[in-house]
């Protein structure tokens, strides 16, 4: 038994109507929040990795449905544009379930299985993505939350043909698709290695050529990556990625560790603000290493100031700074729901 048909609505929008809140925190008149994100507040016996996936589960046990007619979501991405569409059409996302699953663990976590999966990801991506997306440029000039509701009124339609004609798409994820060709094959002949240091869950990755010819991939981009994510995530699983491209040092934290990820918890994040500090200190006057914060969604530590990022730390000695600062440190961030939280206590919109 599937549950009542619902409308995807902007959250602005649904006023005082009772809604159900997809891959991100509860707003006035949630009634139901079906999303992996920190202290969501989602029922228990229905989470999973992805918030995707949480939808699946909810459309799995009848005992759960609810008469709620909208669905809406607070930002657009691959995760949420999936989870919502999950609910919207559901006797075809069962359909064709392993394929959306996939996809949205794609665009979360830069992790596949299925080629599919993966360009259908791509594909949203780029839809989403201004510097090449075919949809009305304007669009794209709007505030946030007037954005996310046309991006999503205009790519929840299309994706019945984008899962079942994926191929036909191809101008829309083929750059992204040959980045990943091209850091998979680095990784395959050696011009990009891992070294995991699992006692602290962290893969070093040494690249010695910049891969990018253009992407449209936002983690990339974000975290100034010069190889595509998902060749690296598909080979270790470690939590904490350190880039290395010569001198230039990009310490990550993958998105897994800051939602509530089920089915193998990462190690909490580290607050890096000290070890920054530190790093700063051998570098000259005006380089400065900087960290996001253990609460932000993508996470980075890097090199700041006249250098134009290269580190005068020898690559042995940085690695072993950072090892020895990740083992003697507590976490600092739980994304998990625990007793007593408030739902949606620390998530922060994207």
């Amino acid at each position: 038994m599937l549950p009542p048909p619902c409308r995807y609505m902007p959250w602005p929008e649904t006023g005082f109507s009772p809604n159900i809140m997809i891959d991100g925190a509860a707003k006035n008149n949630t009634v139901l929040t079906l999303s992996h994100w920190p202290k969501s507040g989602t029922p228990e016996n229905l989470k999973r990795d992805t918030s995707t996936e949480i939808v699946f589960e909810y459309l799995m046990q009848p005992g759960q449905h609810l008469d709620v007619g909208i669905v809406t979501g607070d930002h657009f991405d691959e995760d949420a544009t999936l989870g919502i569409f999950t609910l919207l059409e559901p006797e075809f996302a069962l359909a064709h379930r392993d394929l959306i699953v996939g996809a949205a663990h794609c665009g979360d976590f830069a992790t596949y299985e299925d080629r599919q999966a993966a360009r259908i990801a791509f594909t949203i991506a780029a839809l989403a993505n201004p510097a090449n997306s075919p949809l009305d440029a304007e669009i794209f000039e709007q505030d946030y939350d007037d954005m996310c509701g046309d991006l999503f009124r205009e790519v929840l339609p299309r994706l019945r043909p984008i899962i079942e004609h994926t191929d036909a798409y191809h101008e829309l994820w083929g750059l992204e698709d040959r980045f990943l060709a091209r850091s998979e094959k680095a990784l395959a002949d050696g011009t990009l290695s891992i070294e995991e240091h699992d006692n602290v869950n962290l893969a070093v990755v040494s690249v010695s050529d910049d891969l990018r010819t253009g992407t449209t991939r936002d983690l990339t981009l974000r975290c100034n990556l010069p190889y595509h994510p998902m060749a690296v995530h598909n080979a270790t699983r470690c939590n904490r990625v350190l880039s290395i491209h010569k001198n230039r040092y990009t310490f990550s934290y993958r998105y897994e560790s800051w939602v509530q990820y089920m089915s193998a918890p990462p190690p909490q994040r580290v607050d890096l603000h000290p070890l920054a500090k530190t790093l700063s200190g051998y570098e000259p006057d005006g380089a400065e290493w900087v960290f996001d914060g253990v609460e932000a969604i993508f996470p980075t530590m890097t090199l700041k100031g006249p250098l134009d990022g290269q580190s005068t730390i020898p690559n042995h000695d940085f690695v072993q700074h950072l090892r020895e600062y990740l083992a003697s440190n507590e976490g600092a961030w739980d994304p998990y729901d625990r007793p007593g939280d408030k739902p949606g206590a620390l998530a922060l919109p994207h």
